[in-house]
């Protein structure tokens, strides 16, 4: 009723044309082909990604938009989501209002409003979580089966990725002082090594901030070795898991007379995979932990937004994050054709192994 109510203040015909447009089919693109598509980023192929976007990204805004309108457990009703389905629908609204895109003109014109969207949903996870910390205010998730919004959540981050790589993508063939290494927003020569570096820089440097000190961060690697890959994918990625691990061997030594051991990465290439594993001496998490690790709705650390809905507070990244920062990773990975697992040795520490396709050809995973 709550939800139904809110929706008054669209009119019908945009809630009609967002049925329509969910209930058409989605089409997905692999790395392989924006990077070879991207690098001849001609008026002609700037024209024709633009009109592909013009249709398609509809389709996939309209499909969450839809769901976001009917989540089990209330979660509809939420404050946060409703305003996240409303960025939804706005945006929905926005590219739908925009004419066909015929030249070069409507092509700049286009590019600039879809970037406006990318900014519009910058906050949409910690949004998202905060809806999510405001529904197990309200229910026990022990003591309700909540599969369900697990398997919507992974629907809804994982066509994220995949709306904001496509705009991001398309803007970034734009820029005309590029690196030439770059074909839009993907590196071919990215090096692992280094993006692992800097993400380990980025964690201990919150790590010192909140405790006062860090374990030291210990990569193993070809330094010369590199691949195609999205840089701040990667970045986010390594940074989520190398925080993880410095905040379990900090909370684990911070009164102990040992130093704290430093946390591992190695990098490994192999023929179809690249593989980095993140090894840490924190403790480890016990065997019937395990299965939570990648849910939602399981997290020891107080959402930093709590219950107020001011944007202003998610600026400040924490250790903690926002409780979904492990199964976002893995959706991250799982995007080109990866995948993430942990292993665990309670009493011990935590191996993650990040898994990344070299191959590049898996087509999008489109919920």
């Amino acid at each position: 009723m709550a939800a139904k109510k809110a929706l008054s203040s669209f009119p019908k015909s945009l809630l009609d044309e967002v049925e329509k447009w969910g209930g058409r089919k989605q089409i997905g693109v692999s790395l392989r082909y924006m990077t070879k598509f991207g690098s001849q980023p001609t008026s002609r192929n700037l024209l024709f990604s633009a009109q592909f976007l013009h249709k398609e990204l509809p389709i996939r805004i309209a499909r969450r938009t839809l769901e976001l309108q009917s989540l089990p457990f209330g979660l509809s009703l939420k404050p946060a989501v409703l305003k996240v389905r409303d960025w939804y629908l706005e945006s929905f609204h926005d590219i739908r209002s925009f004419p066909e895109v015929k030249d070069s003109s409507d092509e700049v014109g286009f590019t600039k409003m879809i970037n406006m969207i990318k900014v519009r949903h910058n906050n949409v996870v910690p949004m998202m979580a905060l809806g999510v910390q405001q529904l197990k205010n309200d229910i026990n998730p022990k003591a309700q089966k909540l599969d369900e919004i697990h398997q919507f959540l992974d629907r809804f981050y994982m066509s994220r990725i995949g709306i904001r790589m496509l705009i991001g993508q398309h803007v970034a063939l734009h820029d005309p002082n590029s690196n030439p290494d770059y074909v839009g927003c993907i590196h071919t020569k990215l090096s692992p090594m280094d993006v692992a570096r800097n993400a380990s820089e980025d964690a201990r440097a919150i790590c010192l901030r909140e405790y006062g000190s860090a374990p030291d961060v210990n990569i193993y690697g070809d330094q010369c070795f590199t691949f195609p890959y999205v840089p701040t994918h990667l970045h986010h990625m390594v940074f989520e898991l190398v925080k993880n691990s410095l905040r379990a061997v900090q909370e684990r030594f911070m009164d102990s007379d040992n130093v704290a051991p430093p946390v591992r990465i190695i990098v490994a290439d192999g023929l179809e995979d690249v593989t980095i594993k993140i090894s840490d001496e924190g403790g480890g998490i016990p065997r019937s932990g395990l299965p939570k690790i990648f849910s939602y709705l399981y997290s020891t650390a107080r959402n930093p937004l709590d219950n107020s809905l001011d944007l202003a507070a998610i600026d400040r990244v924490t250790m903690a994050g926002y409780g979904c920062g492990l199964p976002i990773s893995r959706l991250y990975a799982r995007y080109f054709g990866g995948d993430l697992q942990m292993i665990s040795m309670e009493g011990y520490g935590t191996d993650a192994y990040l898994h990344l396709s070299r191959l590049g050809d898996s087509e999008e995973p489109l919920p």
